[in-house]
């Protein structure tokens, strides 16, 4: 596990800084800094076991709800929010990402969307109010992706404005796959009509999303699990583009999660009316296309060339104009939430009306106003973090809402987006490269797991691990070391040959080329990295990369060093004493068993061991559970036919016994006029 190697005592920044006892009550250093850490002391547990701990806790509760259904409670995707919010306050900068905050404001929202049934032992299948809970996925889905559409040319990158970002951004992202060689290889045209399908995507279908035309949501779907998957097979981005699918699924209906199941309706005959309908809504869903292509064709200039074959394509409108259109359209979308969010809350009303009994009426109207409050807030204050795209909408919102924002922006409940802003590596991907040596001659270079460094290595496929230590490296790069106080950590605990980290630069010690004792000297040089090209007969090369060294990134330093010191003094990162606690405790000896079991796994091979288990113990519930479902459904089904019959036969009777009572009327009235 990376949480010794990165927040440990003797790690690149240990966690314990973020944490200072002051002697304040318990509940002001919460609110101060909400993390269950400050539990830690009490419970005998430094900060790096406080985390581990929460770790595992985290990692029990998510497996228990991935296999068992009563666990997927409101109390429990709660519990794992405030888990991950505590390892988020002390996770410093190897936990800021925009995923770290898109997985809380999604898990806290998934507090809301989940049921409340853990003592139910029973899940009730939906809610009345679950359409205006589901309706904030939507509405965080669409902040997304619209944001991160909107940055690419607000950010003035001119590889986004000259539509050659993606001519780049296989080689130069974080850590590329192997697919991100052969998409590197496509050629230049094909790159640039991707960046304008990537336009499309993320700016102007995110509207559809709010579409009142069924239909219109579905295909939306579609396009944005069509481009995640992408993303993933040609980058390493962790969890965030399962994530994202995940809340693309807020666009989904029950009838296309029943037909997804092949739970299909019988089609019954439509009332001329309704045929017209459609037919209306099918015009107006292909005139919405229409004009979304016709965006494309005007202001990209798109235009086929038979004789290259291929499609020329070039931005046809300016920043001023782009800006412009910006300021026309943020406070129209903020409406249009509005008016959807008002639509979701009046269905739900409608619903609770159409409750029979005075008591379950009364108390679906109490949970349909609790959450439909709820939601109000949760819109208003996503609000601030949405209007950071355009200055003069920022601007324009109620100071109440920005002073509600303020108050809870420390628990990362709402929180601003914009993926891919600018295309960096234009002119080469620029890779720090660390060496060590024991004489100050002769150097070897400390190869990372994941992060290119050797040309000949194949790009790993990590997702949906991230590997925060690589990733960091590649920020490194992109300026001096000074801006990277962590690395002067990473390079005093190598010299200092600290297990923990050098666990996170190669789980096999084997491949650790100082592992028998630490280097005496340490230096970190900058290279350009770029994908090696197909060869001229069309065949792959053995190479994946080639290089050509730039400049020095961090100078020759060894223990004891001046400069060395000098910057662990500048940056904070100086040993201080800690208080001893007591390690032979049942919680502490523990946690040190299950670290020395896990070390010698890599974290991919942790977390998909994990999901596959879950997966088996799944299928095999659903494959165990099938006979008695289906005897359960059989015995239904006949309890159900005898009923029938005995309806049947009692009305059979029934008709009978009316019968000989009319005859034996007629039969008296008969002898009557006889006589």
């Amino acid at each position: 596990l990376p949480l010794p190697g990165l927040y440990g005592s003797d790690g690149v920044l240990p966690a314990r800084r973020m944490l200072r006892y002051t002697g304040k009550p318990l509940l002001e250093q919460l609110q101060d800094s909400p993390t269950l850490l400050w539990l830690g002391p009490q419970l005998g547990l430094d900060t790096q076991q406080g985390m581990e701990l929460i770790c595992l806790l985290g990692t029990l509760m998510a497996f228990g709800a991935m296999v068992w259904e009563p666990l997927r409670d409101a109390l429990v995707f709660f519990c794992l929010w405030v888990l991950y919010l505590s390892l988020y306050q002390v996770g410093q900068v190897f936990l800021y990402f925009q995923w770290d905050s898109l997985l809380l404001e999604a898990g806290f929202l998934t507090v809301l969307v989940a049921p409340f049934n853990l003592f139910k032992w029973k899940s009730t299948v939906s809610k009345h109010h679950d359409g205006i809970t589901f309706w904030l996925i939507r509405w965080l889905f669409f902040r997304l992706m619209f944001a991160s559409g909107v940055v690419k040319l607000t950010s003035r990158c001119p590889t986004w404005w000259g539509l050659t970002a993606l001519t780049y951004h296989y080689e130069t992202q974080c850590i590329p796959t192997p697919v991100a060689w052969f998409a590197h290889q496509l050629p230049v045209w094909f790159q640039k009509l991707s960046v304008v399908g990537t336009y499309a995507i993320e700016i102007a279908v995110p509207f559809m999303f709010f579409a009142p035309i069924r239909s219109m949501r579905i295909v939306s779907f579609y396009l944005q699990v069509f481009l995640q998957i992408l993303i993933i097979l040609t980058g390493n981005y962790n969890f965030f583009n399962l994530l994202t699918i995940v809340l693309s699924l807020s666009l989904l209906d029950d009838e296309q999660v029943h037909l997804f199941l092949r739970h299909r309706k019988q089609n019954k005959s439509q009332p001329r009316t309704q045929t017209l309908i459609k037919w209306g809504t099918a015009l107006a869903e292909l005139a919405s296309y229409c004009l979304v292509v016709y965006w494309m064709l005007v202001y990209f200039e798109l235009e086929i060339n038979w004789e290259k074959k291929s499609i020329s394509s070039k931005t046809a409108f300016t920043y001023h104009e782009f800006n412009q259109w910006l300021k026309t359209v943020t406070i129209p979308s903020i409406w249009i939430g509005v008016l959807s969010l008002t639509w979701e809350v009046i269905t739900a009303m409608f619903k609770c009306a159409s409750v029979r009994g005075f008591f379950w009426k009364m108390w679906a109207t109490i949970q349909w106003a609790i959450f439909t409050v709820a939601a109000a807030c949760m819109f208003a204050v996503s609000l601030v973090p949405y209007t950071y795209i355009e200055s003069d909408s920022n601007s324009k919102i109620w100071p109440g809402v920005r002073t509600m924002y303020d108050s809870v922006d420390r628990f990362q409940l709402v929180n601003s987006y914009g993926l891919f802003r600018r295309m960096t590596g234009v002119g080469g991907r620029p890779e720090v490269v660390v060496e060590g040596s024991y004489d100050k001659e002769t150097w070897t270079e400390i190869e990372f797991m994941y992060k290119p460094s050797n040309v000949s290595a194949a790009p790993p496929v990590v997702a949906p691990h991230q590997p925060r230590l690589d990733w960091q490296m590649w920020f490194a790069a992109l300026g001096p070391h000074t801006q990277s106080p962590w690395f002067t950590g990473l390079v005093l605990r190598l010299l200092q040959g600290k297990k923990d980290v050098i666990n996170l630069v190669q789980v096999d010690e084997s491949q650790y080329p100082f592992r028998s004792h630490p280097p005496t000297f340490i230096r970190a040089r900058l290279y350009k990295y770029w994908f090696t090209k197909v060869n001229e007969d069309g065949s792959v090369p053995q190479k994946w990369w080639r290089r050509q060294f730039s400049e020095e990134f961090y100078p020759t330093v060894f223990l004891g060093d001046p400069n060395l010191d000098s910057l662990i003094n500048h940056f904070g990162l100086k040993d201080k004493g800690q208080t001893k606690r007591n390690a032979d405790a049942c919680l502490p000896v523990t946690l040190r068993a299950v670290r020395e079991y896990a070390r010698p796994l890599p974290a991919p091979v942790i977390l998909w061991s994990l999901f596959f288990t879950g997966a088996a113990i799944c299928l095999l519930k659903v494959l165990f559970s099938g006979p008695r479902r289906s005897s359960r459904k059989n015995k239904r089904k006949e309890a159900v036919a005898a009923v029938e019959k005995n309806d049947q036969t009692m009305k059979k009777e029934e008709k009978e016994k009316t019968k000989r009572t009319e005859n034996s009327a007629d039969s008296d009235k008969h002898a009557k006029k006889r006589k």
